[in-house]
């Protein structure tokens, strides 16, 4: 009788927690999902792919991936902590020249046309509700402490996974920011956590906006959302075309391979640069996350000229060795004859940068 006492009590704390922290955000209102529905890509109350988009999570699909994880792997993650380029930041406003810095994963900030703009800022220790759980950072620290981030003109969100969009993370930052940009429904999170209204703008895929004097456009994904057990989808995805006066970029957000890369090179290409998911991959998900090989045909359909891989080097989430991704995709780049860029976590680069450093076999 006790031990079912102490397990009722454990499920409604879970519950309670879930219902009321924070960390998990706000899901739409009745009144805003009405609203969504009249969209092509929002089916029963929730926002759909472009193409069909199944995830295998039945008992037989997943053994042998549970077989995988208990077998263990251990290259999918570095055995000692991995170096970052000390970063100082510029107290004058950026200039005209286009600059890239990459903190790991997806996170990156791009320098361009006098402005800051933060994409998919994550800088907690784990991607997780629970930050002491879950994978640690492979660097232990950022190159940089959040205080000393100088105003950023703009943060861009590509969805509302915790490996992308962080609740400890936007509490330090929101005071920093001047604007939100965000994918429909990610806006009632940052509200929650006191971010004001004005500040975050809402976009639907093929929408363009000017924000910081910078021209955007949120496109498809092919990908899902969802912070808890209960909103999966509840929000949308998305990748972003960002044209300043002379550099356009691709954001890929996280994306499996679809026919909506080539769409968006032939609305918005040719890039100077993108920014390419291409780590956490598994072939039981490869609809939501493309192998390194994909992630360069995916960087020539969108008709870029130079790539940075992203999505790796900062946390395990699959079961691949940790370089594999950046590894793959070097070998399908030069098979190709892309022009790909692998910076150091925390280093500042230009788009003249050409050739790997391969500095993860140092």
């Amino acid at each position: 009788m006790l031990a079912l006492l102490l397990i009722a009590a454990a499920i409604v704390a879970v519950i309670l927690f879930i219902r009321f922290h924070p960390v998990f955000g706000s899901n739409p209102s009745k009144e805003v999902k009405t609203e969504y529905s009249s969209l092509e890509h929002y089916s029963n109350g929730a926002f759909v792919n472009q193409i069909p988009t199944e995830m295998a999570t039945d008992f037989r699909s997943m053994l042998p991936v549970l077989k995988e994880f208990l077998k263990g792997n251990p290259n999918r993650q570095p055995g000692q902590p991995i170096p970052t380029k000390p970063l100082q930041f510029s107290k004058q406003n950026p200039n005209q020249t286009t600059k890239v810095t990459w903190f790991g994963h997806s996170s990156l900030l791009l320098e361009m046309d006098h402005k800051r703009i933060l994409l998919d800022p994550m800088f907690g220790k784990a991607p997780s509700p629970i930050p002491w759980f879950g994978n640690k950072r492979y660097s232990k620290e950022l190159p940089f402490s959040v205080d000393e981030l100088p105003q950023i003109d703009l943060v861009i969100l590509s969805h509302d996974h915790y490996d992308h969009l962080d609740y400890g993370t936007i509490k330090k930052l929101k005071s920093k920011v001047n604007q939100f940009l965000v994918p429909l429904g990610v806006s009632n999170h940052l509200k929650r956590w006191g971010v004001e209204p004005d500040r975050i703008q809402e976009c639907n895929w093929w929408d363009e906006i000017v924000a910081a004097g910078v021209t955007l456009v949120c496109t498809p994904a092919r990908h899902f959302s969802g912070r808890s057990l209960t909103n999966r989808n509840s929000t949308l995805w998305c990748s972003w075309v960002i044209k300043g006066t002379e550099t356009k970029i691709y954001f890929s957000g996280d994306s499996g391979y679809g026919p909506h890369f080539k769409e968006i090179g032939e609305k918005y290409g040719p890039f100077d640069l993108t920014l390419m998911e291409c780590g956490q991959y598994h072939e039981k998900w490869a609809a939501i996350h493309m192998m390194p090989e994909e992630t360069v045909q995916a960087h020539i359909d969108v008709r870029g000229k130079r790539m940075i891989p992203i999505h790796w080097g900062a946390f395990t989430l699959s079961l691949h060795d940790w370089t594999d991704p950046v590894e793959r995709a070097i070998t399908a780049a030069n098979g190709n004859n892309v022009m790909i860029s692998t910076p150091h976590i925390g280093e500042t680069i230009s788009l003249e940068e050409e050739q790997p450093s391969k500095w993860w076999k140092s």
